[in-house]
């Protein structure tokens, strides 16, 4: 009787279940964009058809069909499945199911696998946890991350664990989920509706298929076929979120565009990173960076422009800053470019580091406390100002690097004045061009 009423809970809960949960794939050919490691001979579908899988990290964006894979694999293993998630368990919670894993495999013979949802949630201690479990072959883990890994994952979980990459959906296997769902929920859509939520899906199927049944309740108050109008209205295209390993590419991209003098697509790679959500504080930080170092002194007032800019995001806010920090993008990313400080900074510092120039020269030492006269500090030092030019020629270096050149100015932008200044000033010393 309990089994009885247990199957028409279930059932009840299905129909009630999303339009995403009730479509799930029910076999590994129906798993749609993941034919790299699901299709012919491929070695996932090998040993998940085995009952041979190891544990392995699932590796891919938002509604790729993680989830749904894990949920096969429990389908097709003779071993006891066992699901967490990493947003709420605990290490007595882990503890918990090694133990019964244990009592499992000691008293019937049957291994487990541990299916962990978003094991990028779980901290050091919690992956500790498990390490030894999956390293003596107790349990078979089964993480699924949305994560770089390599970032998020112990390095020695991940090293005893087979990484798995997954694709984020491409249009077109969107839409032949999209066409499947409306025929299970016997309605009909346009062809441009669905294109639209395909296409704007992200490859994110979980996200198309709700869109899709928000579209569908839209069509149907009306009695209407699901149209281009419904699909608009039903997706979020704000949603343009990205991982921590995004960030950095996204990042990386934003700053070479720029370095590049590409003003269009550092623009672009600035909205990516606005509409995801990036700290607006941490995008101008980038910038103040970039001025000195990719830009310096070709146009020095590319500093003042990026403070500028750091300045209004804490000023105004978001999201009127957005102008502010575009104005600072397109004045960098079209400024001449200099490396110069930067390189010139590196070559002092590996002086310092090198212990080159302990001794600061006698004349340039502090002579105003008590008994430094008597000590010669500060004796031979010419002020600058009582020359009618400005300057005098006199010893600046510690003597072990006399002569010694770290800032070679180029000849882009208001660098080549800087040159033509130095060049007077010393004109025995050799400026060469970078």
């Amino acid at each position: 009787m309990d089994d009885l009423f247990s199957a028409a809970a279930s059932e009840k809960l299905r129909l009630r279940a999303p339009l995403a949960a009730r479509l799930r794939p029910q076999s590994l050919k129906e798993i749609e964009g993941q034919e790299h490691l699901l299709s012919g001979s491929a070695p996932l579908k090998a040993l998940i058809e085995a009952d041979k899988l190891t544990s392995v990290i699932l590796w891919g964006p938002p509604g790729c069909g993680k989830t749904s894979l894990a949920r096969l694999i429990a389908h097709h293993t003779a071993k006891d499945f066992v699901t967490l998630s990493a947003v709420s368990a605990s290490v007595k919670d882990v503890r918990s199911i090694i133990e019964a894993a244990g009592r499992r495999l000691g008293e019937h013979g049957i291994g487990t696998i541990l299916f962990l949802d978003e094991v990028h949630r779980f901290n050091k201690s919690q992956q500790d946890a498990l390490l030894p479990s999956v390293e003596d072959g107790l349990l078979v883990l089964i993480g699924a991350t949305t994560e770089n890994p390599y970032f998020e994952v112990n390095a020695p979980l991940l090293s005893r664990s087979n990484l798995f990459r997954m694709n984020p959906l491409s249009g077109t296997a969107v839409s032949k989920l999209l066409h499947k769902a409306v025929e299970a929920e016997g309605s009909q859509a346009n062809e441009d509706a669905i294109e639209h939520l395909a296409q704007r899906s992200g490859g994110d199927a979980r996200r198309a298929l709700t869109a899709l049944e928000v579209a569908l309740v839209l069509a149907e108050q009306n009695n209407e076929t699901v149209s281009l109008r419904h699909a608009e209205l039903a997706l979020d295209e704000r949603a343009h979120r990205y991982g921590t390993d995004e960030h950095y590419d996204v990042i990386s991209a934003f700053i070479k565009s720029i370095r590049g003098s590409d003003v269009d697509a550092g623009l672009y790679w600035l909205a990516r990173m606005l509409e995801a959500g990036e700290d607006a504080k941490y995008i101008a930080r980038r910038l103040v960076i970039l001025a000195s170092e990719d830009i310096g002194m070709a146009d020095p007032q590319s500093l003042l422009i990026a403070d500028a800019a750091a300045r209004a995001v804490e000023f105004v806010g978001l999201p009127e800053a957005q102008l502010n920090l575009a104005q600072a993008v397109i004045h960098l990313a079209t400024a001449p470019k200099s490396c110069t400080a930067k390189a010139a900074l590196h070559l002092a510092i590996s002086d310092v580091r090198d212990g080159k120039g302990r001794e600061v020269p006698i004349h340039l030492r502090d002579g105003t406390y008590a008994g430094a006269k008597g000590l010669g500090h500060g004796q031979g030092y010419i002020y600058p100002h009582n020359d009618p030019k400005g300057w005098v020629e006199q010893q600046h270096l510690p003597v072990e690097l006399t002569g010694t050149i770290y800032y070679q100015p180029t000849n882009h932008g208001f660098e080549a004045k800087v040159s033509e200044r130095m060049a007077e000033l010393s004109p025995d010393e050799k400026i060469t061009d970078l």
